[in-house]
């Protein structure tokens, strides 16, 4: 609830001169959104926290950024308090708040923007216990506008499928379309599971590529992949991995 509130109040501020300075269909919350996506991407588990980058640098075009004169504070802002509330509610560990900026980016075209994150540590060089060096991600997203194909286009070529991971346990089936799923005791996890023995956090289902790796997130009673104790283990469809005492099966589907 408290992420709607925020995403409405962004909106209402913004509304009007997201409309103008974004005219291919990006909003600004979904600008908002996308940077909580890149939260979840650059997620790092350490040894009792799972830690997330604290800055986010936003990349516009020149047109873009111009159109924001007098807004830019405002909007920062509003970015930040989004993604520190996210942060709480997945009870991320963030080495300080989470600071957006904006920069312009000549090779951008109108409507279109990166996002680049990193993850620092404080400026009075004080270091967490369990984060020892600042880790920087390799690459800026770009997110383009979908815009729909003219008239006299032919149709697109139809996308390349993508595999989904299916997990199987104690008579329940889910399909997993995100890209990464942690599993556990507590109701905050994506996968609930009901067993005494499993973790509040027990462990984190990863799609890296075409592949699925199950982590362990340093759980009481540890992961086992086809009876077999692991830290962090290659999935491959007819595999059972055990936390706790739960066995879930682990198969794909495509999308």
């Amino acid at each position: 609830m408290v992420l709607r509130t925020l995403e409405q109040k962004i909106e209402a501020l913004f509304e009007g001169v997201f409309g103008r300075a974004f005219r291919t269909n990006v909003q600004p919350v979904e600008l908002a959104r996308k940077l909580a996506k890149e939260m979840d991407e650059h997620r790092v588990v350490s040894v009792s926290r799972v830690y997330v980058p604290n800055e986010y640098t936003v990349y516009l075009s020149a047109d873009d950024r111009q159109q924001f004169d007098g807004y830019e504070n405002s909007l920062l802002s509003e970015l930040e308090e989004y993604l520190g509330e996210h942060a709480r509610r997945e009870s991320y560990a963030l080495l300080t708040p989470p600071r957006v900026a904006l920069e312009t980016d000549d090779d951008l075209a109108l409507g279109e923007f990166g996002i680049a994150t990193r993850m620092v540590q404080p400026r009075h060089g004080a270091r967490s216990e369990d984060v020892e060096e600042q880790v920087e991600s390799g690459a800026t997203m770009i997110y383009k506008p979908v815009q729909p194909p003219a008239a006299d286009e032919a149709p697109a070529e139809p996308a390349v499928e993508r595999e989904a991971a299916v997990l199987s346990w104690n008579g329940q089936r889910m399909r997993v379309d995100k890209r990464r799923v942690v599993l556990g005791r507590s109701r905050e996890c994506d996968i609930q599971i009901e067993d005494a023995n499993v973790s509040r956090r027990h462990a984190e289902l990863r799609q890296e590529g075409t592949s699925f790796w199950i982590v362990d997130l340093d759980s009481t009673n540890g992961v086992e992949v086809n009876g077999r104790r692991v830290k962090r283990a290659k999935l491959e469809p007819g595999d059972s991995f055990t936390v706790g005492s739960t066995e879930v099966g682990f198969s794909t589907e495509r999308e």
